[in-house]
């Protein structure tokens, strides 16, 4: 069975525009929790914002880094890869992990304002980290 491919181009792309939209989605989903609080906001917001340049920093961008190698090291000769290679396999079980834990954290009884920072530091993260992404497909590396 043929695996469905693209230019590396395009994975970068695709890449970059994924980790965005789900670290966008993220903060706007804490920003959203937040319109509904009338307490404690301020600290929320600033442990979230310190904790998403320390997950870009230290997690996300080095993640970044590595998938840009893996999408231009992968099949040196073929113009086309497999879609599926701008991540490694672990990196698919850690998306499954985060997806779930989310999902797990909003149905505990669990007051928003304690997710909020939760939220923000794995959006600020991850839409720090896709600029890494456009940052290549404009020609600068990273």
């Amino acid at each position: 069975m043929k695996t469905p491919s693209a230019k590396r181009e395009t994975l970068v792309l695709l890449a970059g525009l994924l980790w965005s939209i789900v670290g966008s989605s993220l903060v706007i989903a804490a920003m959203r929790w937040l319109r509904e609080i009338d307490r404690g906001f301020i600290p929320a917001i600033f442990i979230g914002f310190i904790g998403g340049l320390i997950v870009y920093r230290f997690g996300f961008s080095k993640l970044a880094g590595i998938n840009l190698v893996r999408i231009y090291s992968q099949s040196p000769l073929k113009d086309k890869v497999c879609v599926f290679a701008f991540q490694n396999r672990r990196s698919y079980f850690l998306v499954a992990i985060m997806m779930l834990t989310g999902h797990f954290l909003r149905q505990l009884p669990i007051d928003r304002l304690y997710l909020v920072p939760v939220y923000m530091t794995i959006g600020l993260g991850l839409f720090l980290s896709s600029l890494h992404y456009y940052r290549r497909l404009l020609g600068n590396t990273v």
